[in-house]
């Protein structure tokens, strides 16, 4: 089953929910970096995002170095963003 993109009107209502989030430059995905105290707050935000990332089959695009962590949400298989790239940054909002 196709997982459908987010049309624009879809995907600026749903930024406009998710403060600190960005549209990518292409478009394609949405984007923020966070700061923690140190690498293991950092490292252990990843495992929790991780857990359950793994749960729902979906999985984040990120970069960290010591206390930061960038994160690139979009689904490849829509092309785009999907409403599982939403639930995936509220989900990753409410454990920051």
């Amino acid at each position: 089953m196709a997982i459908p993109r987010l049309t624009d009107t879809e995907r600026d209502e749903a930024l406009g929910k998710l403060p600190g989030w960005a549209l990518s430059e292409d478009g394609l995905a949405i984007e923020i970096e966070l700061e923690f105290g140190d690498f293991n707050a950092a490292f252990g935000f990843m495992a929790r995002v991780a857990l359950y990332a793994d749960k729902a089959d979906h999985h984040p695009e990120w970069f960290n170095v010591y206390n930061k962590v960038r994160i690139r949400l979009t689904t490849h298989d829509a092309g785009g963003l999907s409403r599982r790239d939403v639930a995936m940054a509220q989900f990753i909002d409410g454990i920051v």
